[in-house]
């Protein structure tokens, strides 16, 4: 399919890839776009940002100089979008899972988009079903651990809470915090879980080494990035943007080390709001993107 807006010199797939290179049956990578957003809390939207991501990413440049490689030559297949069903978060997490859990059946490299950060819980509920001592390293401005928000235990800002229960407090690495709520807080310190990494402006370089860092993952690991995680000068177009956020290049440099050190087996990019600012945001999602799949599949 190509759009109308190009005069169809593209076409409408992640990074404009066609025949073999998009092929479902031959691609190692599969994009899973998925537009929901319905417990959000600040500024809405985020059901934009899977569209927004693939529209821009089909003006990338193939060629990654740190990779010295194209990712697109093992084949990036993108999917329809995973419609959003109305009675609420718990149904869409479910979606999630029985979607997810199909493409690494079929020996894909799952990718989703969101939508919203709760839907990450269905992507782990599928991985680790297949994969025993999963871990998850995620990249985010907040630490999503309450156990229920707004009346609802899979809100947006409980998504890491539910994860912890599936693969445990070991085996989850949290990088970027720099907003939290008492509750969690109290919660992190009664539970004695470790692997929350709170980052404040200006603390990033006290903070612990990227191989230190990264030293709970275990050999599998699934990725989540809350594109907040990153300082809003880079990154504004979010639902809750923090300031003092990680840069591009600290960000990169986590992805690539955990690529690097264990076996990414999934990851997803969520929270863009592309109404919430300019074009370049995403772009910038898109490149990300593109990049962690490269990271992913040149390790393997």
């Amino acid at each position: 399919m190509t759009s109308p807006t190009d005069g169809g010199r593209f076409p409408w797939s992640f990074a404009s890839l066609d025949g073999d290179d998009a092929d479902f049956e031959t691609a190692a990578a599969a994009i899973l776009p998925v537009p929901y957003d319905g417990t959000v809390s600040y500024r809405g939207g985020a059901r934009d940002g899977p569209q927004a991501i693939v529209e821009a990413s089909r003006y990338l440049e193939l060629y990654e100089p740190d990779l010295d490689l194209e990712p697109s030559q093992w084949g990036i297949a993108t999917l329809p979008a995973l419609e959003p069903d109305v009675s609420g978060p718990e149904a869409n997490i479910s979606r999630v899972e029985q979607a997810v859990g199909a493409l690494a059946d079929a020996g894909k490299l799952p990718v989703m988009l969101g939508g919203e950060h709760s839907l990450t819980l269905g992507a782990i509920r599928a991985l680790a079903q297949r994969h025993s001592g999963l871990s998850v390293l995620q990249l985010d401005a907040h630490a999503d651990m309450r156990d229920s928000y707004q009346g609802s235990p899979y809100s947006h800002a409980c998504v890491m809470r539910r994860v912890r229960e599936i693969v445990g407090d070991g085996n989850v690495v949290q990088a970027g915090v720099r907003s939290i709520s008492s509750e969690e807080m109290e919660h992190i310190r009664d539970a004695d879980i470790t692997g929350v990494h709170l980052y404040t402006p200006g603390q990033y370089n006290d903070l612990p080494a990227i191989d230190e860092l990264l030293a709970g993952l275990g050999e599998t690991v699934y990725v989540t990035v809350d594109l907040d995680a990153l300082d809003p000068s880079i990154m504004p177009a979010v639902g809750t943007p923090e300031p003092g956020g990680l840069s591009w290049q600290e960000t990169l440099g986590i992805l690539r080390a955990v690529a690097q050190r264990s076996r990414v087996i999934g990851f997803d990019v969520m929270e863009l709001a592309p109404n919430e600012g300019p074009t370049h945001a995403a772009f910038t999602a898109a490149r990300l993107t593109y990049k962690l799949i490269g990271y992913a599949l040149a390790a393997r």
